[in-house]
C-alpha cells in the first residue's frame, strides 16, 4: 500500500467515525409513546373535549336520576322492590342518551388525534423523523387507548355513584355489588376506547375532518337505528355494532326480543372492534404517501 492509499484509508475511517458520532440513535418505542402523549395534551381543545364530554355524560345520567326521584310518588315497599327488580336503577346509572354522547365525543377525539396532524402537515414531519410508520401509529394507538379507557372508567364510576346516591333518597338505589351493576359500569367504561379507536381508524383512512365525523355518526348512531330487531339478518347486524353490544351488556333485566344475543357474543364484539380498528390505524399508513 502506497503512502497515498494509506492516507485515503485514514481519511475514510475518520469520516466514518465522524458520521457515527453525529448519527442520532434510533427512537425507542417508549420514546414514541412519550412523544404521542405530549402531542395529545399539547392541544388545549383535547383537554376541553374530555372535560365537556365527561360533564355531558354524567349530567345526562344524574339528570335522569333526579327526575325519577322528583316525580316518584309511590310510598309502599312493593313499588320500590319492583323498581329494583326490573333493573331500572341500573338503566338510569348509564342511560342510552349518555352512551350516545359518549360515543360521539370519544370518536371525535380519536379522529382528531390523527386528522389534525394530516391537516397541519405534522404527520409528514413525524414520518420523516421516524420512518417506522407502524411504530408511530402503534404508539398513538396505545396512548389514545390508555387515556380513553381511564376517561371511560372515571365517567362510568362517577355516573353510577352519583345516580345511585340520588336514587337512595327514595330508597331505590342499588350498591355496586348488586347483580349486573359491575357489568354495566365496565361495559359503559369500555365503550369509550372502542369509540375512540373507531374514530382514529376512520380518520386514518379518510383524513378529512367533516367526512370522518359523518362516518362516525353513521356507524355509531344511524346504523343501529336502521336495523330492525324483528328480522334475523338485521338483528345480527345490529348485534355486531358497538352500540348493539353495549345495549346487550347493560340489559340486566334481559328483555324479550325475537333474536336474543349472548353476553359472550357482546363482549366479543367489543374485542373485535377494538383490535380491528387498531390494526387498520397502524397498517393503513405504511404504503400511502410513499
Amino acid at each position: 500500500m502506497t503512502t497515498t492509499d494509506r492516507a485515503a484509508a485514514a481519511t475514510t475511517a475518520t469520516a466514518t467515525v465522524g458520521l457515527a458520532q453525529v448519527t442520532e440513535p434510533r427512537a425507542r418505542f417508549r420514546d414514541l409513546v412519550a412523544a404521542e402523549w405530549i402531542k395529545l395534551w399539547s392541544l388545549r381543545s383535547n383537554t376541553w373535549a374530555f372535560v365537556i364530554g365527561a360533564l355531558a355524560v354524567i349530567g345526562f345520567n344524574v339528570g335522569t336520576a333526579w327526575d325519577t326521584c322528583r316525580y316518584w310518588t309511590a310510598q309502599d315497599a312493593g313499588s320500590r322492590a319492583d323498581f329494583v327488580r326490573d333493573g331500572i336503577p341500573l338503566a338510569i346509572a348509564f342511560t342510552a342518551n349518555a352512551a350516545m354522547v359518549l360515543m360521539l365525543a370519544l370518536s371525535a377525539i380519536g379522529a382528531t388525534a390523527i386528522v389534525g396532524e394530516y391537516r397541519t402537515g405534522m404527520i409528514r414531519m413525524t414520518f420523516t423523523a421516524v420512518p417506522a410508520r407502524r411504530s408511530v401509529m402503534a404508539a398513538k394507538v396505545c396512548v389514545v387507548t390508555a387515556v380513553t379507557t381511564v376517561f371511560g372508567a372515571v365517567v362510568a364510576v362517577a355516573s353510577f355513584g352519583l345516580t345511585q346516591a340520588v336514587l337512595s333518597g327514595r330508597h331505590i338505589g342499588v350498591p355496586i355489588d348488586h347483580p349486573g351493576a359491575l357489568r354495566v359500569v365496565v361495559a359503559s367504561a369500555l365503550l369509550a376506547p372502542v369509540s375512540a379507536l373507531l374514530g382514529m381508524a376512520l380518520g386514518t383512512l379518510i383524513r378529512h375532518s367533516a367526512a370522518t365525523m359523518t362516518a362516525n355518526v353513521v356507524i355509531l348512531l344511524l346504523l343501529p337505528l336502521a336495523f330492525s330487531a324483528d328480522r334475523h339478518w338485521a338483528a345480527v347486524a345490529d348485534h355486531a355494532l358497538p352500540a348493539g353490544a353495549w345495549t346487550r351488556l347493560v340489559d340486566v333485566d334481559q328483555q324479550q326480543v325475537a333474536y336474543p344475543w349472548t353476553l359472550t357474543g357482546a363482549w366479543t364484539v367489543y374485542v373485535v372492534w377494538a383490535l380491528a380498528t387498531a390494526a387498520v390505524a397502524v397498517t393503513s399508513v405504511q404504503r400511502r404517501d410513499q
